[in-house]
């Protein structure tokens, strides 16, 4: 049936991936494309292809993990366009299903699978990046409206979001509690007076993180994802699905890029270093790695995604694929150090990858999950 499912969908996409289309957008490059690629976005849509992993009776397909392992696979083999509605469907559709109201549900999940209405993901903080505990935004209540003052920061494509699902501190901590209690996730929108979005510069010259400021900003008492001070709990699922099936499409991508590092030393006659030669080994050893381990982690269940299993994933593409970066530098050899007008593939890939280690969860996050969660060692005493 799965099999099927690929032939369907990779004729799909046939028709439908363009030349203009092909290979856009993406980490380093969301600013490609980006009217086209929503537009194919809706496309995707209107052909049944979004919510393939929700539940039918939430307007989803229900599909099975071999068809949604097949449908990110092809999608990344045919070189479709980064999708600018992932952050919506991935990561808020499925928090909404699993501690959403019946009203929550029906008010966004029909508009995320259309993609009539597109998120970001309001969670890092300049003082709270990956110690997501710290987070200072705060909430007050004020009659059937909470009000939202703070900063977030890094907040991919909030340029062009309609909605931000947001963690604030809706109660103080108590001297001595877990600073996880009173946080509380709010769904707020983002096209209102005191909402400010601040575009940050990065290494590439592109500007797809953004700072989020929050001036006094509202939202309606209703809209609390999983209750009042169950952030916590909410952020954490949350999290844990940007680690699943969509990270196999994500290492088809590396593999390509791989091979594109590989062209490049034969061409330049790099290939004949015997270092060069190791390292592109050890590179194509350790994406076998990734994947089987990925496989696991998936064909594990649910609970492994968020668990140590997921930091070991986490840990292992984004060291990988940094130091691939490193590794199309050594290539490219003192000619990758000079840039003619824009940046190079390369030149972006190295320059990029070295968030890889940071969002999404710091190498020395993933490691303490690891060492408290599989190895029983304490907890590291905070500053």
């Amino acid at each position: 049936m799965w099999e099927e499912f690929r032939r369907e969908l990779r004729a799909w996409l046939a028709v439908h991936v363009t030349d203009d289309l092909r290979g856009k957008g993406g980490p380093g490059r969301e600013h490609e494309a980006y009217e086209p690629r929503l537009a194919f976005n809706r496309r995707l849509a209107a052909a049944g292809w979004t919510g393939l992993s929700w539940p039918v009776e939430q307007g989803g397909a229900g599909a099975p993990l071999a068809q949604q392992v097949a449908f990110h696979e092809e999608y990344a083999l045919a070189d479709a366009p980064a999708r600018v509605d992932h952050i919506g469907e991935t990561l808020v559709g499925p928090a909404l299903i699993g501690f959403g109201t019946g009203e929550q549900r029906r008010r966004f999940l029909p508009r995320i699978k259309a993609v009539e209405e597109l998120w970001c993901q309001g969670f890092s903080e300049p003082g709270a990046g990956s110690d997501l505990a710290a987070v200072s935004t705060r909430a007050r209540l004020d009659g059937e409206q909470w009000v939202i003052s703070g900063q977030k920061v890094w907040t991919s494509l909030a340029q062009h979001a309609d909605w931000c699902f947001l963690l604030a501190r809706t109660q103080p901590p108590a001297a001595g509690a877990d600073r996880r209690a009173g946080l509380s996730m709010l769904l707020v929108p983002m096209r209102q007076p005191g909402v400010l979005v601040r575009a940050i510069r990065q290494l590439t010259g592109t500007s797809e993180f953004n700072e989020v400021f929050f001036d006094e900003a509202r939202t309606d008492r209703s809209l609390v994802l999983g209750g009042v001070g169950e952030g916590w709990r909410v952020a954490t699922s949350i999290l844990a699905g940007e680690r699943g099936a969509s990270t196999l499409g994500q290492q088809i991508g590396f593999q390509r890029e791989l091979a594109g590092v590989a062209a490049l030393a034969r061409a330049s006659g790099a290939v004949r270093d015997p270092a060069i030669r190791g390292r592109l080994t050890r590179a194509y050893v350790g994406l076998s790695v990734l994947r089987s381990h990925t496989l696991r982690t998936l064909a594990a269940g649910t609970d492994a995604t968020a668990g140590p299993d997921a930091a070991v994933v986490k840990l292992l593409w984004s060291g990988w694929h940094r130091a691939l970066g490193e590794l199309a530098m050594a290539v490219r050899g003192a000619a990758g150090t000079v840039v003619s007008g824009e940046l190079d593939e390369w030149q972006r890939l190295f320059l990029f990858s070295r968030a890889d280690t940071i969002y999404g969860g710091s190498d020395e996050i993933q490691r303490g999950t690891i060492a408290t969660r599989t190895l029983g060692l304490p907890r590291q005493a905070r500053r």
